[in-house]
């Protein structure tokens, strides 16, 4: 006989119940939780899901992932999600004329630049490291958006009728690859000769001043210039001083630290000056800049030193400036509209930009060179007929390069025949007259401020032309100005006291 089981106690069935029960009574409950539990992760899933579909699909930008060895790990770019995953950037090189995930790994810093594809567009590309516990890049996050979207916005902005708008400032990163010198023609001997100059002054960090009528390349010339000096590597920050409200000037060209004024960036923002830092900072229409940011950029200029709005501690900055107009500094200087001090601190080398129109060796080939690019970029095989050559030889081209180039796409975009025909229509200006006569004389200087202030900017301009003639000899000076020296020394201390 086996063993005998044990009598069932009341308590034990009183247990053997009560689970029993419970089991009967929330057992299916908790099948029902559990079941809309998954159904709502699901659809959680389902939401992520698309959402990536329309990151994918409707997201004008790239964006992908790349890890160390620059394989392609995530990809949104307008495909669908992971056709690319899996490959390395280099096996799709064909595609591009350059690389700037390849870059961000080689150095170990931020990367961006225009990128052509060998379909004719272009791309602003942003490759960004992200560095692991070793110190190493561990992975690059590239971004890209077509050049054409931003071109078409920075054109609407233009527009006179166009309120001003404040634009975050994009860092080129111009290497070999991306900005040839072949974008800069130069067959006339003007050109040759500020090719020259711009050569030998971008060996040093001497400041440049461009001058020159509006469209006559001086960006481009700026461009050259950093690209063969020593600071090639870092960035150029290219900035529009017209198109910056006064009100935001400070803070655009200084940053500001978290709180600093209401609406700020939370985070705090760096001004241009930090995005510049240990590379080139060009200053586009500085005549526009007021004078209070005159000041502040002769301090920075000549301390080496700047502040964040909201901070009392100065950050070193390291920046080589390029600045360039279209207006007679020298003569805002002198009825008080900039200051003379800075004007004498940036116009170390002066490069002057003749007008196209005297330069007459350049057309043609800059025309040819402009056909060459929108043949490419529609894919079309355009020719310019003889007389349209003979046309532009004879206008007087009072925009300058940017009213050829308009021009030219004119002609391009509207005539259906392959041989290309000028009319005039196509001018803005169609009298074919000579470049000295088509030009409107300049409008007569307008002085701003208090007749004191004027004439103390007059003069202040006359005493030092007179220093500077007379090799800086106060008693020469003073003779040439016809007051005694005594009223000349007080003179320069009360300038030196405006200036300060």
């Amino acid at each position: 006989m086996g063993q005998p089981h044990a009598p069932q106690t009341t308590h034990g069935y009183r247990q053997l119940f009560k689970v029993t029960e419970y089991r009967r009574r929330y057992a299916p409950r908790r099948a029902w939780y559990n079941y809309f539990m998954a159904k709502k992760a699901n659809e959680k899933k389902n939401i992520r899901e698309e959402e990536l579909r329309k990151i994918a699909v409707e997201n004008s930008n790239s964006i992908s992932l790349h890890d160390k060895y620059n394989n392609i790990v995530l990809n949104f770019q307008g495909v669908k999600v992971g056709n690319l995953i899996g490959m390395n950037a280099a096996d799709i090189g064909g595609v591009y004329n350059w690389s700037p995930s390849r870059q961000a790994l080689m150095t170990g810093a931020p990367v961006t630049g225009i990128v052509d594809t060998k379909y004719g567009s272009k791309q602003i590309v942003c490759a960004n490291p992200i560095l692991g516990d070793d110190g190493a890049v561990a992975m690059t996050v590239i971004t890209a958006l077509d050049k054409s979207l931003v071109d078409r916005y920075m054109d609407a902005q233009k527009d006179p009728n166009e309120p001003r708008r404040v634009y975050d400032v994009s860092i080129d990163y111009l290497s070999k690859s991306n900005f040839s010198d072949n974008a800069i023609v130069a067959e006339s001997p003007q050109m040759k000769q500020v090719l020259t100059t711009a050569l030998a002054v971008a060996a040093t960090d001497s400041s440049v001043m461009l001058v020159g009528s509006s469209g006559t390349g001086k960006d481009v010339i700026a461009r050259y210039i950093h690209r063969h000096s020593n600071r090639s590597e870092k960035a150029l920050v290219p900035v529009n001083c017209a198109a910056i409200p006064q009100e935001l000037m400070e803070s655009e060209f200084f940053g500001y630290v978290k709180g600093a004024f209401t609406g700020a960036n939370p985070q705090g923002k760096a001004g241009l000056f930090e995005m510049a830092d240990k590379g080139t900072l060009f200053l586009d229409e500085i005549g526009d800049l007021p004078l209070n940011m005159q000041s502040k950029l002769l301090r920075v200029l000549e301390t080496g030193e700047m502040t964040r709005l909201g901070d009392t501690k100065p950050r070193k900055v390291d920046v080589r400036l390029i600045a360039a107009t279209n207006r007679d500094l020298k003569s805002l200087t002198g009825r008080g509209l900039f200051r003379s001090d800075l004007y004498f601190r940036i116009n170390v080398i002066p490069i002057t930009l003749a007008d196209l129109s005297e330069r007459a060796e350049d057309i043609i080939p800059l025309a040819d060179g402009i056909l060459a690019e929108l043949n490419k970029k529609y894919g079309m095989n355009k020719k310019f007929a003889p007389s349209v050559r003979e046309r532009f030889l004879a206008y007087a081209w009072p925009g300058n390069v940017r009213e050829l180039r308009n021009v030219v796409e004119r002609i391009v975009i509207t005539s259906e025949s392959s041989r290309l025909e000028a009319d005039d229509r196509f001018f803005e200006n169609p009298e074919n007259a000579p470049a000295e006569t088509s030009r409107a004389l300049p409008p007569h200087p307008a002085y701003n401020g208090t007749l004191k202030g004027v004439l103390a900017g007059v003069e202040e301009d006359y005493i030092r032309q007179a220093l500077d003639t007379n090799g800086g000899s106060v008693a020469k000076a003073a003779q040439t100005l016809g007051i005694h020296r005594s009223v000349l020394y007080k003179k320069l201390q009360q300038i030196k006291q405006r200036d300060a």
